[in-house]
This record gives C-alpha cells, sequence and structure tokens, in this order.
C-alpha cells in the first residue's frame, strides 16, 4: 500500500526541481535500483528468488499438460473401442491404431515440452536471434540494474536541461523525449541490452495477465492467480503516485499549452489511473477467495479480508480528490480530519497484514510469551542446559533466512515508513513544495516496499518448502521420506546428524531447524 494515498496538485504550471512530470521516471529509476539490492541480497542468502516467483507458473504448465495427456488418453481410448465394436475381425488393426495413437501422444507430447515454455513467446521474441538464450547477456544482476538506473538517471537529467534550460521547451516536452530515447534505446538490437528487452517483456507480458478475465462465461471457473501477478500487482500499489502522474501527464497534454483547470472532471481520470492497481489486487483476492469457496478451504475468509484492506486505500483517493476540487476552505479543513483518519486505519491494517500474513510472523500470539519464556530463560532439565534460543527469533517465526538483525530492521523500517503519511503535518515547514512533499513520499514507498520484498519473497519461500515437505510425505510410503524432503529444499544449508537442517542466518551463525 502507498505510504499516503492522497493525490498531489495537478493545477497550474508547478514550480521547483520536483515538477510533477519528472516524479514518476525519477521514482520507477530508484525502484530499479532498489530491486537491484533485493536481487543481491536474495543471492548473498541463498535465495532463489526466480524460483520461487515462477513456481506457480511451472505448476500451471504442468497441470495443463496432464490435462492435455488426459483428454488424448481418453479420445485414443474411444477410438480404439469404437473400432471393435465396429469391425470384430479387425482387432489386430485396432491393436495397430491403438499403438499408433499412443505413439502419436508421445511425440505429442515431446512437442509440447518443446514449444511449451515457462517464459512466454512474447519473450522469445524480445531476445535477438543472435543472442545466445543459455548466455551471461540474459543474467539479470545487481550491477547491471545498477549501471541501468545511473545511466537512466543522467539522460533524465541532461535531456530536461537541454530541453527546458538550453533549449527554452516545456516539462511536457522534456519528459515525452526522455521517454522516447529511453523507448529507442531499449528496442535497438544490441546484445548487451538485450536482458533490458528481456525484462521489459515479462513486465508486459505480467501487465497484461492482470487485466485478463481468469474465469470463463461457459462454465465459471476461476483460475488461480500464480505469486508472480500477486507480487507483481503489490509491487504497483506502491507507485500508485506514478499512476496519477501518468494521467495527470495525460491531462497535461489534452490541454497544452493552457493549464489544467480546476474542476472535478480534471481530478477522476489521475484518480483512476491511482486507484487501478488497489482495483487489480482486490479483484485477485476475491478471485482466490471464489477458488477457495469452491475447495471448501477454510482460510479462504482471509482473501475477503485482503481485499478489504486493498478497498480501503481507494477512501483517502476519494476523499483528496473531492477535497482539492468541490470542497470550499472551510469544508476542506473538515475533510481534513477524515482524511487523517482513512490513512491511519489503513496504514496500521496494513502493518498487521504485512507482520501476520505476507511474513508469516506472530502466527500464534497467545502462545508468543509462553514460548518466548521458555525457550528463553535459562532452564535445566537432567543436569543439562536446555539450548537457548533468542528471544526475537521465538516471537518472530522459527525461521529468519535473513537472520534476526536483518529481519528486525526491516520490520521497524515497514513500521515507521507505513506512517510516513504524517510528514504532511510539516509539509510547509520542510518541503519547498506540494511536488516536493509527493515525491519524498513516493521515494519513502518505493524503498518500503523494496525491503518489504526481502521477507515477503522468504516467506513464500518457506511455504513452498513446506508444501513441497507435505507432498512428499504423502507420496513417500517407505523411509527415503527426509532423503527426499532435503533433496527438493534448494537453500544453502547443511545436513547434521540429528536429521535437521542447519541454516546459516547471518554471518557465522546458524539455527537447526527441525523437519
Amino acid at each position: 500500500m502507498s505510504s499516503g494515498q492522497e493525490v498531489g496538485t495537478i493545477f497550474g504550471k508547478g514550480t521547483g526541481p520536483a515538477t510533477a512530470l519528472l516524479r514518476s521516471p525519477t521514482v520507477l529509476i530508484a525502484s530499479i535500483a532498489l530491486w537491484g539490492m533485493n536481487v543481491c541480497l536474495f543471492r548473498l542468502f541463498g535465495i532463489d528468488y526466480v524460483h520461487v516467483l515462477t513456481l506457480d507458473l511451472k505448476k500451471q504448465e504442468e497441470e495443463k499438460k496432464k490435462r492435455r495427456h488426459k483428454i488424448k488418453g481418453t479420445a485414443a481410448h474411444v477410438e480404439v473401442k469404437s473400432s471393435e465394436d465396429h469391425n470384430e475381425e479387425l482387432k489386430g488393426h485396432g491393436k495397430r491404431g491403438e499403438s499408433d495413437s499412443t505413439e502419436y501422444s508421445e511425440d505429442d507430447d515431446d512437442n509440447d515440452d518443446d514449444s511449451k515454455e515457462l517464459i512466454p513467446k512474447a519473450l522469445e521474441d524480445s531476445v535477438p536471434k543472435f543472442t545466445n538464450r543459455n548466455s551471461a547477456n540474459l543474467e539479470i544482476t545487481e550491477v547491471k540494474l545498477l549501471g541501468l538506473s545511473v545511466l537512466l538517471m543522467v539522460t533524465l537529467y541532461v535531456t530536461s536541461f537541454l530541453w527546458i534550460r538550453v533549449g527554452r521547451g516545456s516539462t511536457i516536452g522534456a519528459i515525452i523525449c526522455f521517454y522516447s530515447i529511453v523507448a529507442t534505446g531499449i528496442m535497438f538490437p544490441v546484445p548487451s541490452t538485450a536482458w533490458v528487452r528481456l525484462a521489459c517483456a515479462t513486465v508486459l507480458n505480467r501487465a497484461g495477465e492482470l487485466l485478463k478475465p481468469r474465469c470463463s462465461c461457459l462454465h465459471g471457473k476461476p483460475r488461480s492467480v500464480p505469486f508472480i501477478d500477486v507480487f507483481f500487482a503489490d509491487a504497483m500499489c506502491s507507485m500508485s503516485k506514478v499512476f496519477f502522474d501518468w494521467g495527470m501527464l495525460w491531462l497535461l497534454v489534452s490541454y497544452y499549452p493552457q493549464p489544467v483547470p480546476p474542476s472535478a472532471q480534471s481530478i477522476v481520470i489521475p484518480s483512476c489511473f491511482a486507484a487501478l492497481p488497489y482495483v487489480i489486487r482486490a479483484r485477485q483476492c476475491l478471485i482466490m477467495y471464489n477458488i477457495g469457496r469452491m475447495k471448501n478451504c477454510q482460510k479462504r475468509y482471509q482473501h475477503v479480508l485482503n481485499a478489504i484492506k486493498y478497498s480501503s486505500s481507494l477512501l483517502p483517493l476519494i476523499v483528496s480528490a473531492y477535497q482539492k476540487t468541490m470542497a470550499g476552505e472551510k469544508f476542506a479543513k473538515q475533510l481534513e480530519i477524515v482524511l487523517i483518519i482513512l490513512l491511519f486505519v489503513n496504514a496500521t491494517y496494513s502493518l498487521i497484514w504485512d507482520i501476520v500474513m505476507d511474513w508469516g510472523m506472530l502466527d500464534n500470539p497467545s502462545a508468543i510469551v509462553g514460548q518466548t519464556m521458555v525457550q528463553c530463560l535459562p532452564m535445566k532439565t537432567a543436569g543439562q542446559d536446555l539450548k537457548r534460543v533468542h528471544c526475537l527469533d521465538a516471537a518472530l517465526r522459527p525461521r529468519l533466512r535473513f537472520g534476526t538483525a536483518l529481519t528486525l530492521f526491516v520490520v521497524v523500517i515497514d513500521v515507521c515508513l507505513r506512517f510516513s503519511w504524517t510528514l504532511r503535518f510539516v509539509e510547509r515547514a520542510v518541503f519547498p513544495s506540494n511536488d516536493a512533499y509527493i515525491l519524498c513520499t513516493q521515494f519513502l514507498e518505493v524503498f518500503r516496499r523494496a525491503v518489504w520484498n526481502l521477507l515477503r519473497v522468504e516467506w513464500e519461500h518457506i511455504k513452498q518448502l513446506n508444501t513441497c515437505k507435505k507432498s512428499s510425505q504423502i507420496s513417500d510410503a517407505g523411509g527415503n521420506k527426509k532423503n527426499k524432503v532435503v533433496e527438493m529444499i534448494k537453500v544453502d544449508s547443511e545436513i547434521i546428524p540429528n536429521g535437521s537442517i542447519s541454516v546459516r542466518t547471518s554471518g557465522s551463525r546458524e539455527r537447526a531447524v527441525n523437519y
């Protein structure tokens, strides 16, 4: 959720270096650099984030293949059966037809394996033909992301300086020129930028999936939302103000060279752009609730509560838009109190959801005190000291891949930045303009999202491991159960004699996790 969903000022020309049109590309460039920070930390702590993000897509592809195999097998069986009933003396021919059909299915399966890959065809077309798909050019590293963000920032500064200061042009022309230069550079078929084209194609592909209906009009059976789309939609929510700025750019271009008139019609388009990520995310929650209802899942109500959380982000947008356009001066001050209450409720709701649901911490609040007392206080049993566990480990979560210190740092940062909208109380004293205040809150929000990503991917990784463990226990009736679980766990771990896994957390400190 955005740190503060109030809309910015769009009327007039705008002043200062943090002009509205330059906000969105600046924040996008900062988000690229912050994703580089995520990639670096995932690599250092041994988390395969690509595997975590795409595991649901792989499962969906496997289910599609199984359905196709089942349909082909049924069709071959029916064909052989009808042939036998039609002419009994040609049983041998019927058997040959059956073997031919089976042989055809195997060949067709091989073709499916070759044609159906995890990366969509749109991504394959974005990679130049002379670039090897397995080459290092397509690998996304923190160095490449940081270098790209620096290059984009320099391009933005040079373009705006030459267009506005030297050429005496408008800010609209400068921003359009910047986007044109970036688009041309991405599409130019240079092998060194193939990874950029692949990343852009991936983003566009997932954005298209967010807009597709996930149920058929004929049978009405919804399709589950993969984790990568949930992760992508959450990132869009943190860029709500970027969407607002894009809607504002549309208005400024349509009214150019005249300023945008202060009317309700003028605020509707940017506000709808800003609300789009929350609507998409709430829709995903309702889809998952419907799937849980069909499967009679006991935890399906959680998706409704999550949808309410995202819906609560729309109320500050509506009140703020009305406050800046339709309300008079006296009524606007009264709405300010309502807006602060809505922001506080949304920030508190979202913070609790972050810690409990998105990060899997404080799962059983009633047992935290007792568990902490038992594990943290020095106790002796049969003349031997029990192994002491850090109190924060017992209170937060038994498994912390990033270690207690870094995990606690992320939690504290998230708590503080969830309430970064309180800077509105010192806006006139600290910031030179409303544009500067909005830009600052945008930076704080994308930084909060970057640190939030760490624990979110970690918790999803742990849930995937638990799912693998349960499925392995069900499918394995012999004594190789533990060995199979260990093979499926893709973490930097070591096996210790008692059958546990020693997971590295931070530095040389290790904790044993029992499976």
